[in-house]
This record gives structure tokens, sequence and C-alpha cells, in this order.
């Protein structure tokens, strides 16, 4: 899958699942259930033991999966993930360096940013989205709203505190995609095995985006 396809994929679906778990096969079990609930994406966070391993394992195992990496922090990073099959790369914070590099290497590319300053200067590196994270703690939709009149061409993803009350009012108020973790993926359904459990959360949270997006048919 190339870069122009991951893209719009992701602008489709409108949710990218944060994966934050222990182990490859925990984070199998989570891809599989979300996919299952009609979000064939996952990220996989640095935080994750043996990350590299993970995507790589993702990436052989379920290959219907566009699979990411989240938290990236340095060039070095993002290459061993790209290398380990990423498809896209996301950062919670600005880097030049990595969104010049997934640019180099074809990559999509999601950097972290939260005030308009850094929506601007992220922008201007040519990244494919802009994460706003993050969103609950500094004003929530209206805070994507009033970034969102400023930018109104910048595709934002908003990320941080999304849950099942919010995650309509950020796709009307602007946001193209929604990062979203444990509220999609409770680390007690992955524990306790809950496969249903994810999969119809993935399915609320995609009937969220989709009919926020029928009712704000002229939201760029």
């Amino acid at each position: 899958m190339n870069k122009q396809e991951v893209r719009a994929r992701i602008e489709e679906v409108g949710i990218i699942p944060a994966v934050r778990v222990s182990s490859a096969e925990d984070a199998l079990f989570a891809a599989e259930a979300v996919s299952r609930g009609g979000i064939p994406i996952v990220e996989v966070t640095l935080t994750v033991p043996e990350a590299h391993k993970v995507i790589s394992h993702l990436v052989q195992n379920a290959p219907e999966v566009i699979v990411g990496a989240g938290g990236v922090s340095d060039v070095e990073t993002a290459r061993r993930c790209l290398e380990a099959g990423a498809l896209f790369l996301a950062s919670d914070g600005l880097d030049p360096e990595i969104v010049n590099f997934a640019t180099k290497e074809g990559a999509v590319m999601i950097p972290g940013t939260l005030t308009p300053s850094e929506v601007m200067r992220a922008w201007k590196l040519g990244p494919d989205f802009v994460k706003v994270v993050p969103c609950a703690q500094v004003g929530g939709d209206s805070y994507i709203r009033a970034l969102k009149a400023m930018f109104p061409k910048v595709p934002l993803i908003a990320a941080g505190g999304v849950n099942q009350h919010t995650a309509s009012s950020f796709i009307s108020a602007g946001a193209m995609a929604l990062g979203i973790g444990a509220e999609l993926i409770p680390r007690e359904a992955i524990r306790m095995r809950q496969p249903d459990r994810i999969a119809e959360l993935a399915r609320r949270f995609t009937g969220f985006v989709s009919s926020a997006r029928r009712q704000s048919p002229g939201r760029s």
C-alpha cells in the first residue's frame, strides 16, 4: 500500500486506534478486534515493549490492517519502525527532522502539535496530517473549531481525551480524524480477552464519526 492509499484510508475511516499493550500477542488481539469492528488501522505506541517487533509481527500476521508507529521521538527510531513495516509515523510533539525523514522516505507522517504556532510550523514541513494533542485538556472540540478557523486547509487529528461523549463533537468541529487509546481498547478488555467488547466500541466510534460527517456535509 502506497502513501496516498494509506492517507486516503485514514481519512476514510477517521479513527486511529492507539495500541498500548504489553506483548505482540496482545497487540495482534487488539488489532483483530478493532478491525472486526470496522477500523483496519492500529498505531503501536513505542512505549510497548519491543514495539518494533510488535509492528513487524502485526504486518506479517494482519495484512489487512494498516500498522503505524506512535510516540516516535527521533529519526533513528523512525527508521527502525519503517524497516519493521510501519506505514505511518506519529509523534506527540513537533520534530522537523522526523517530518523531513518521513517525507523523504515516502511514509505518511503525523506530527504532534498543540498551539497555533506549532500547527503552522508543522504544516509548512509538508506532513500528511497534523495531530493536536492533548485536546481535552485545552478546550476540547471548541479548541479544534478555533484552530480549524485559523487553518481551514490543515487536516487535523484530535487526540488526547477523545471518548464516546466527545467523538462526534470533535468531528463536527472540523477534525479529519480521531486518535483514541484506552477508550477504544480498554486494558481490561485486553486482559480478559474480550474481542466483542472492543469490536463493539470500534463500531460505536465509527458510527459517531459517520453520523457527525453526515450532519456536517460542508465540513472540509
